[in-house]
């Protein structure tokens, strides 16, 4: 199955088109990043893909099911899931409260609610931060803690968007783990990150997004020896990954 957006286009003011013409796809156990400077049309795209902004044209299909007239919450229903950049937990409730806020929404026995919360908070490393209220989280706690609620829906694909700003480097390492956890339980990741190193070491590959437009697509070393790549976005003094050593 496949995540598709073709040709999508959104105008903004005086009619600048912050996206124009984009088409791009993610694949089922793939993590596809989006990339490119600030005011590329990143952020729009996720938004419009996930359905919380409309598109002045342009399709949006789960595998077959074309999916662009269907409301953010049904395409989620359907398997499409978004951590926005901005914090999305309930502050003033407990770890455990927040998953049990979006385990409400699941039609299956209380059981396996608390069968499904439970595994949750074991497998992303919760437990001893249960009982403690989201507002006094760290950055790494609290996205921790939305992406084990996210999975609560049982995302076919899920979008991040800047999942490692305003977390420290021990943290970006664990997040970055999480998210091939994701992978190998077969879910598609299409990820966007100003932290642009940390991003390429997990990606399978990227598209470069510049001035509303796809501009490349290639994996990570294949951007990293394209001059344009260098010249618009990475810069040419940009060559090492920390974890994997690609050159």
């Amino acid at each position: 199955m496949k995540l598709r957006s073709v040709s999508l286009v959104k105008s903004f003011k005086k009619g600048k088109k912050a996206v124009n013409d984009v088409s791009l796809e993610v694949n089922r156990g793939e993590i596809v990043g989006l990339l490119g400077p600030n005011g590329a049309g990143k952020t729009t795209i996720f938004k419009m893909i996930v359905g919380s902004l409309l598109m002045d044209s342009g399709s949006v299909y789960l595998g077959d099911k074309n999916v662009t007239g269907m409301p953010m919450f049904k395409r989620a229903q359907s398997g499409i899931s978004y951590l926005p950049q901005e914090p999305s937990i309930f502050k003033k409730l407990t770890v455990e409260e927040n998953l049990l806020a979006i385990a409400e929404y699941l039609k299956i026995p209380e059981k396996e609610k608390k069968e499904k919360i439970e595994h949750s908070i074991q497998e992303f490393g919760l437990d001893k931060l249960r009982n403690q209220k989201a507002y006094s989280l760290s950055g790494g706690e609290k996205r921790r803690t939305e992406i084990a609620r996210a999975l609560l829906i049982n995302p076919v694909f899920l979008m991040l968007d800047e999942p490692f700003v305003g977390i420290d480097p021990i943290t970006v390492n664990e997040i970055q783990h999480m998210i091939k956890i994701l992978k190998a339980k077969n879910i598609g990741i299409l990820i966007t990150d100003h932290n642009v190193r940390e991003t390429l070491e997990i990606i399978d590959r990227a598209y470069i997004i510049y001035d509303g437009k796809i501009l490349l697509e290639g994996d990570a070393k294949s951007l990293l020896e394209n001059a344009e790549a260098r010249r618009v976005y990475l810069g040419e003094k940009f060559n090492t990954f920390r974890g994997n050593e690609i050159q």
